[in-house]
């Protein structure tokens, strides 16, 4: 069974889960089992065109089974419409290589909703691996570093995530309900939860297209059509609030923003797993909290800590708040919005959008132009 829920009141109360709550019912994990994994891997190799970039592929060349199909569609609802989080186990991995896995990622995302860019360089879908980057940074991004992460969510309606290879030390995955933290705050400090819904600057990061500005003003929290939405990063915000133009952080914004993340890593809301190769996590943005613990890396490079990360736009989203449009470009349900474009968008970046935007029955949003 699922907990996905159709009232505004019964969705609240679902993604409001606490640790205790994804440990004892453990329903939101769904496994693939020998004929739905060889399904897979079947239908992956006889799709696959070598030398076909990711924008070249479509949903009908990857025509899964309907079991396989059903597996990943409940998946999807659980994260969009129950807790917001969700994990596929099983995916085939013994003797898959990382590009066939990259691609199979890619695959499960074409049947689910339209891929978003997600950096200055316009990628599509991104390896998580450390590259050496540094995080705390101006233009430092977690996914390319082995630091432990800030709790945040990315930049689409949801994201996917799937493992290769895991780290031998570290690099554990940790969530936590965005809208739980939201009623313990309330409970707590309902001063410096009101706080939380005035304008913050999130920073780009450096990877904005050319004449954006260089960070964006919205709220942690904001409410529409009864039901409560997160935007959290905060490495953006300590660095936005650096740049030229930008509001400083007041110290009642700082105290709140303090809470919330303590309030995230308290035992009783913070849930802790390990992803095992061939694992997908699928979580919602606007639910759900993710974060990293830090990791040391296996010495062997074919053996490195390799994560496959993929941002979606959905065509059954919800309606955002107001506030959000100048991050998601439109707040409308079932429209191609988030992700950043970077400074690479170019014609096969539009018709893959536009292509992949009719074949999920959603509208591009107004970033399609950029």
């Amino acid at each position: 069974m699922s907990t996905v829920t159709t009232t505004p009141a019964a969705r609240r109360d679902a993604a409001a889960w606490r640790s205790a709550d994804l440990a004892r019912d453990t329903r939101w994990m769904t496994r693939f089992d020998e004929a739905e994994r060889a399904d897979l891997l079947q239908v992956l190799r006889a799709g696959q065109r070598p030398g076909r970039a990711l924008l070249g592929y479509r949903r009908g060349d990857f025509p899964f089974g309907q079991a396989t199909l059903a597996k990943i569609r409940r998946a999807v609802d659980e994260a969009q419409h129950g807790l917001g989080v969700a994990l596929l186990k099983g995916f085939p991995r013994e003797g898959v290589t990382p590009d066939e896995f990259e691609l199979l990622t890619w695959a499960v995302g074409l049947h689910v909703g339209v891929a978003r860019p997600q950096d200055k360089m316009t990628r599509y879908i991104n390896r998580v691996q450390d590259a050496g980057t540094v995080y705390r940074s101006p233009t430092g991004r977690g996914y390319s570093s082995n630091a432990e992460l800030d709790f945040h969510v990315d930049g689409a309606d949801i994201v996917l995530l799937s493992c290769f290879n895991q780290a031998p030390v570290g690099g554990d995955s940790m969530c936590a309900s965005s809208t739980a933290a939201w009623r313990q705050l309330v409970a707590e400090r309902p001063d410096l939860a009101e706080v939380l819904r005035e304008p913050l600057p999130f920073s780009r990061q450096g990877e904005q297209a050319e004449g954006l500005a260089a960070f964006r003003l919205m709220p942690v929290y904001g409410e529409m059509d009864g039901e409560v939405f997160c935007m959290w990063v905060r490495n953006r915000v300590e660095q936005g609030e650096k740049l030229p133009g930008a509001p400083r952080i007041t110290a009642k914004q700082r105290e709140a923003m303090d809470l919330l993340d303590e309030i995230v890593r308290r035992p009783a809301f913070m849930y802790s797993i390990r992803l095992e190769p061939g694992d997908l996590q699928i979580l919602s943005n606007f639910t759900a909290l993710h974060s990293r613990t830090q990791f040391q890396d296996d010495p062997e490079p074919e053996k490195k800590r390799l994560l496959f990360r993929l941002w979606l736009a959905t065509p059954d989203s919800p309606r955002l708040p107001a506030s959000w449009d100048g991050f998601y470009e439109s707040t409308e349900p079932g429209v191609v919005r988030g992700g950043a474009y970077g400074q690479h968008y170019d014609d096969a970046c539009r018709r893959f959008d536009a292509e992949q935007a009719e074949a999920m029955g959603m509208r591009v949003g107004p970033g399609f132009s950029n």
